[in-house]
């Protein structure tokens, strides 16, 4: 077993060495032809051994009170009902947030709408809605709060030991009332919630005292110790299946769907299926909370910051301690003396608040980056070089030197790209016809996170390589990574080295979240396959460093070997296990990049039109160029939707959405999507990880919305600081026709 610990770097490896030709090209996804075929079986298409019955949950219709009865009387007589589940002890609420170490239990009590209080099992998914709409549920309304400003006064400070605590450096009010500039403003987002494609879904099957579970499930290693407890069971008591995740944001934790199915399945005997409808995801899984932020800063008249701000007021359920981390990525991103990072969190009666892709820095950088164009504004500055002018030599935070930074080089880079030298600065400048065509551009910054995480790699009789680690792959092409990254070293073909992922069976991966997964999963196999090296070196009686492993075969000295031969009938196996560590106080770590949008915006609607968006990025070691950019296009596309189109509306009388399906909850679709580029800046990051490869994921969305937001401005001349934007908000103000 090769171990290693980022308290130092880990030093030369024989991925350094590689000569394969795989590690960083833009390969096809392995799993890509399953995918399109529909060969890839995902959750709620398991077919179990037993014969399978479904499940459905009974959400709640108020959001604050108490259940005085449930009748079932004329649900269970219904066709095809096979049990209804209402009293079980362990029946679960909604979705966990991330770190729960169970299922929120229901208990009668409703602190939200959508709550899950009961579960109807039937033969078929029809029946069992149709009998879920007969339950009739006795309430005890009570009054609630969904009005997160009309609370600010209740709003309390992050607790102790949160992710994100205030931090307070200097004076900002006496930086702001000494200085020539200033800027003071705040801006808002709205609720957002996890749209993805795949519903949650979970197929459970018990086997006497064993539970196998397939589910949609992003990080096992947390899922199934949290649906053990849930349960009153031993942790090696559950099998947990997730071979295929048709999309995961940060709410595939393992939501309620994965104890309803199990429970279900116990009772009546037989497998269960559960899939939550797109309607009640709305409100039994975690969504993104609003948040007010109040940006100031400071400069004197050579562009310098004196002082930076970002100080918010967000929402959470009330009893929760999750807050959104609004201010995350603008923590280390600029320099200035005076600094003020804060929280306040207000406590409601509204869906509970939890990780969606890039928590703080999706809505954090869109405020920010608003602001510093209009503060570059002021000062009469290019928004590139205002930023530029406060790019900090170390961490403002903390004084410690940065692991890789290249983000100067992505704004020129991007810059020369996009031809941002033809902007023109003077809003409302350009127009064709009836169209006001204006270019904007924003910082994107995400920290940099790693996870513990544990691969088997084997080599076979036949000199193949198998990769074996519950790690899941989201669509992030995690498959494809860890293949490259194995067939690299040990010199093997894409299609010599096979990837198995998913399955609580194997070692314990870093899972799919907070955009550590390559990087963690990636430095895991890495670790490995540095040790099957070491004993194929011996056997070929050379140092690793004098071996040349190429096209299955190994040569050193004057020997061409292939690995079957070596191997000898008798499969060689190693374990990586990497654990984070010192590295990550040592060194401020984070990824960056600059992004770039040209709109259009039609002077008599007030309609906007994006018309091409470019990103320049800075992401460590890039392992697949077209998975990278894949990512990087994703995320340019989800920061599209916020500056334009998301917002899940709550109904401040009875705290539901009402909007809570993908036909009014709007996201971008193909005609909103313009032409989108993509490019990396690589460095090889080995204080990061052994990999040296950073976080991709979350970072395309950071900054996406405000280059957006800014380039509306340059088009017609309207500040727009409430996201989405509406028509209403730059009809009013637009120049005359």
């Amino acid at each position: 077993m090769s171990e290693h610990k980022m308290d130092a770097d880990y030093g030369p490896s024989a991925l350094d060495r590689g000569v394969q030709g795989l590690l960083g090209k833009g390969i096809d996804r392995t799993d890509g032809v399953a995918k399109v075929t529909g060969a890839a079986i995902y959750a709620a298409e398991q077919k179990p051994k037993g014969k399978l019955a479904y499940g459905y949950a009974v959400t709640a219709t108020i959001a604050v009170g108490t259940v005085k009865a449930v009748d079932t009387t004329a649900a269970i007589s219904m066709p095809g009902v096979i049990q209804i589940i209402t009293d079980d002890p362990r029946l679960p609420s909604e979705s966990p947030n991330i770190g729960a170490d169970m299922a929120p239990r229901f208990d009668g009590v409703v602190e939200s709408y959508g709550q899950i209080v009961a579960l109807v099992i039937a033969e078929s998914f029809e029946q069992a809605r149709a009998a879920a709409m007969a339950v009739a549920v006795d309430y005890a309304p009570q009054k609630g709060a969904f009005d997160t400003m009309a609370g600010a006064a209740t709003a309390k400070p992050p607790h102790e030991g949160a992710m994100l605590p205030d931090v307070v450096a200097g004076d900002v009010d006496g930086a702001m009332a000494a200085a020539e500039f200033t800027h003071d403003a705040t801006y808002t987002t709205p609720y957002q919630v996890h749209a993805a494609m795949e519903p949650h879904a979970a197929v459970a099957e018990w086997d006497g005292d064993d539970l196998t579970l397939y589910g949609s499930i992003q990080i096992m290693r947390a899922a199934r110790p949290l649906l053990a407890k849930s349960l009153g069971i031993e942790v090696d008591r559950v099998r947990m299946l997730s071979p295929y995740i048709g999309g995961g944001f940060g709410g595939k934790i393992g939501g309620p769907e994965i104890v309803l199915a199990a429970i279900g399945a116990q009772a009546v005997g037989r497998p269960v299926r559960v899939a939550l409808t797109r309607q009640q995801l709305f409100h039994s899984i975690f969504g993104r909370s609003d948040t007010h932020q109040r940006i100031r800063l400071a400069a004197n008249a050579d562009g310098k910051l004196t002082a930076i701000a970002q100080d918010s007021i967000v929402s959470q359920k009330v009893g929760l301690s999750f807050f959104e981390p609004v201010a995350l990525g603008a923590l280390s991103l600029y320099a200035g003396a005076a600094r003020s990072f804060t929280t306040k969190i207000v406590k409601l009666n509204v869906t509970r608040a939890g990780a969606v892709r890039a928590p703080g820095e999706a809505v954090g950088m869109m405020a920010l980056e608003t602001a510093m164009d209009e503060m570059a504004e002021k000062l009469g500055l290019d928004p590139i070089a205002f930023r530029k002018l406060n790019e900090p030599d170390v961490d403002p935070m903390r004084g410690v030197p940065f692991s890789t930074r290249r983000l100067v080089d992505c704004l020129d880079d991007g810059a020369a790209r996009f031809g941002w030298d033809a902007r023109v600065a003077n809003p409302g400048s350009v127009r064709e016809g009836e169209w006001l065509i204006g270019m904007g551009m924003a910082t994107a910054a995400r920290v940099n996170f790693l996870a513990n995480s544990d691969a088997r790699v084997r080599l076979t009789a036949e000199g193949n390589a198998e990769v074996e680690t519950d790690m899941t792959d989201i669509g992030t092409g995690t498959y494809t990574i860890l293949a490259q990254i194995a067939g690299e070293m040990l010199g093997l073909p894409i299609d010599r080295v096979k990837v198995f992922l998913g399955d609580s069976n194997y070692p314990d991966g870093a899972g799919s979240g907070g955009s550590f997964g390559a990087a963690s999963s990636g430095s895991a196999v890495q670790l490995a396959c540095d040790d099957l090296v070491a004993e194929l070196a011996r056997r070929m009686d050379a140092k690793p460093e004098d071996m040349t492993l190429k096209d299955g075969h190994a040569i050193a000295g004057n020997k061409r070997v292939p690995l079957a031969e070596l191997v000898g009938g008798s499969p060689i196996e190693a374990m990586g296990v990497l654990r984070p560590g010192r590295n990550s106080r040592t060194y401020a770590q984070a990824t960056h990049g600059a992004q770039f949008a040209e709109v259009a915006v039609n002077v008599v609607t007030g309609e906007v039109r994006v018309r091409r968006m470019l990103g320049v990025f800075d992401c460590g070691r890039i392992l697949n160029a077209k998975t990278a950019r894949s990512q990087a296009i994703g995320g340019m596309i989800w920061g599209l939707g916020y500056a334009l189109h998301e917002a899940a509306v709550l109904d401040q009388r009875s705290g539901s959405y009402v909007n809570r399906d993908l036909g009014e909850y709007h996201i971008p679709v193909n005609a909103d999507v313009p032409q989108i580029e993509a490019y990396f800046i690589e460095e090889i990051d080995n204080h990061a990880s052994p990999v040296g490869a950073k976080g991709i994921g979350e970072l395309g969305i950071s900054g996406a919305g405000a280059a957006i937001t800014n380039a509306v401005y340059n088009a017609c001349g309207v500040r727009v600081r409430d996201w989405p934007m509406t028509l209403d908000q730059i009809l009013p103000s637009l120049p005359p026709v």
